[in-house]
């Protein structure tokens, strides 16, 4: 089914704040999997990350990428939206801030690095189980 506002609403209350999500790309033939910090928002989650980091190197040679977390499981494509700081990243890199106020001061995040970026996982497709419904989705 398609995404509507309905199961927009549930994935903004279950992912709509920092949640950790499992994020697999592929290393060459291999998958690669890590746990993110991330906010979900419009179909997409978002993470703050270095460019130089595997993650960003592997997604540069396949874009392809899998979430999970929280009963809820999808594929779709990452892409570097680059650094935190840029112009067009300031209200994303607001939420994102207050969103991971908890850690984000803790020099975890470096913003003066011109390599410090904002990932975009945008979704093409997921599975999210809702109280005993599975939903099936094209985002």
């Amino acid at each position: 089914m398609k995404l509507n506002d309905d199961i927009a609403a549930k994935m903004a209350e279950r992912f709509g704040h920092d949640s950790l999500i499992a994020l697999a790309t592929l290393d060459g033939g291999s998958p690669a999997v890590r746990t993110v910090n991330a906010l979900y928002e419009d179909g997409c989650f978002y993470t703050i990350t270095h460019a130089q980091s595997g993650k960003m190197m592997q997604i540069a040679v396949n874009p392809q990428i899998a979430v999970c977390g929280e009963w809820f499981t999808g594929r779709g494509t990452g892409e570097s939206l680059g650094h935190i700081l840029r112009e067009e990243n300031a209200a994303l890199a607001r939420k994102l801030r207050d969103a991971f106020a908890s850690w984000y001061g803790n020099g975890h995040v470096n913003e003066a690095d011109p390599d410090t970026v904002i990932l975009r996982l945008r979704l093409t497709e997921g599975v999210l189980f809702w109280h005993g419904t599975r939903y099936d989705i094209d985002f």
